[in-house]
């Protein structure tokens, strides 16, 4: 697969940003840079599986906290009984089980960002407790008077409707007011296809750097991707492509070679399957060399004579721009398509002036 992820265009963006050109995931990224260096609250609003939590490291990665730890907590996946002493701590003989004093996760992310994932499935009597170190920053362990005061900066996320919980009294106002200072919203998959081919070439990345051979992908299989409504967002694209570099190891995958789900509407749509380009990698290859009678009525000097250098040097530039086009300005993929090593390219890149701009 030869779709990936632009260096150069991502070269000014946290290691953890959210991938994507789209202007959805644009304006994501321009929130997170606005709020970055202030210590506010920020609630993330998403789908389960849009990224919210590669959102929340952005923030983390771009504020003055990097340097320290980041947190992550799973509201929903602790039991409502135990999430206080994972958030908290707990003192030795505080409960049945606790044989030792242990540090809560507020603790561990002193000086750093907690991030709360998933706030909505958190109980009513724990998010009182919450509040209370929202407001005062200090908290006490479990079975302990000590109050240790917090440092931490706190991100929450969730794929609820908070507004609605209000209303319902499920989730209180008063924390969801304190949370909710800022807000980003993280669009779903679905609302910014463009970004699946830089999102493909990342897992693909992903599995080279494991010792995995990924599949490649046909221009007809991200032509049926980019049709998906894909309810499972970014998570189920990275299992897509795991699953598909486990059966088409190092090869290229067509659209008949997807799973029914992601080749049967697309398929059934073509009115030519052949204009799916079902067995054409996604990369087309630079037009060939044309025959030699061909190329010698091309080459008809002008009467008023030419200058070659620049001549050749303006055929370079374009074939090198088209290149990167047609790999969505991927430069190691682009040298490839050239017959360049990469850092050939580069060096070509910046005498002339180029910049993997798609």
């Amino acid at each position: 697969m030869n779709l990936g992820i632009v260096e150069t265009i991502q070269a000014n963006k946290p290691v953890n940003s959210p991938l994507g050109n789209s202007p959805a995931i644009v304006q994501v990224r321009k929130l997170v840079s606005q709020v970055a260096a202030h210590n506010t609250l920020v609630l993330i609003q998403g789908e389960s599986g849009s990224g919210k939590e590669v959102v929340a490291r952005a923030l983390h990665d771009s504020s003055d906290r990097a340097g320290k730890p980041f947190i992550p907590v799973n509201c929903g996946a602790i039991p409502a009984d135990l999430l206080e002493s994972e958030l908290f701590g707990h003192e030795k003989g505080a409960f049945t089980g606790a044989i030792a004093t242990r540090k809560g996760r507020f603790e561990m992310a002193e000086g750093g960002t907690l991030f709360l994932d998933e706030i909505g499935d958190m109980s009513l009597p724990m998010q009182v407790k919450l509040l209370r170190v929202l407001q005062e920053r200090c908290f006490e362990r479990v079975g302990s008077n000590q109050t240790i005061h917090s440092n931490v900066r706190i991100i929450a996320a969730t794929h609820r409707d908070l507004d609605a919980m209000v209303d319902a009294g499920t989730f209180r106002q008063d924390l969801y007011f304190r949370l909710a200072v800022f807000p980003i919203q993280v669009p779903p998959l679905r609302d910014r296809v463009e970004d699946i081919p830089l999102l493909l070439q990342h897992f693909r990345r992903r599995l080279e750097a494991r010792g995995d051979k990924p599949a490649e992908f046909s221009q007809g299989a991200l032509q049926a991707l980019m049709q998906h409504r894909w309810p499972g967002n970014i998570r189920e694209l990275e299992n897509l492509v795991e699953r598909m570099s486990i059966t088409h190891a190092g090869e290229l995958v067509r659209v008949r070679d997807l799973p029914v789900r992601y080749a049967g509407d697309f398929i059934q749509s073509s009115e030519d399957e052949k204009s799916c380009l079902l067995d054409k990698p996604l990369i087309s290859a630079i037009p060939a060399a044309r025959p030699a009678e061909e190329r010698e009525e091309a080459a008809a000097l002008p009467s008023q004579g030419m200058d070659l250098r620049q001549h050749l040097q303006d055929l370079e530039v374009n074939y090198i721009n088209e290149a990167l086009r047609q790999v969505n300005g991927v430069v190691s993929q682009a040298a490839k398509l050239l017959g360049l090593q990469r850092t050939t390219l580069v060096e070509k890149m910046k005498k002339f002036g180029l910049q993997a701009a798609w």
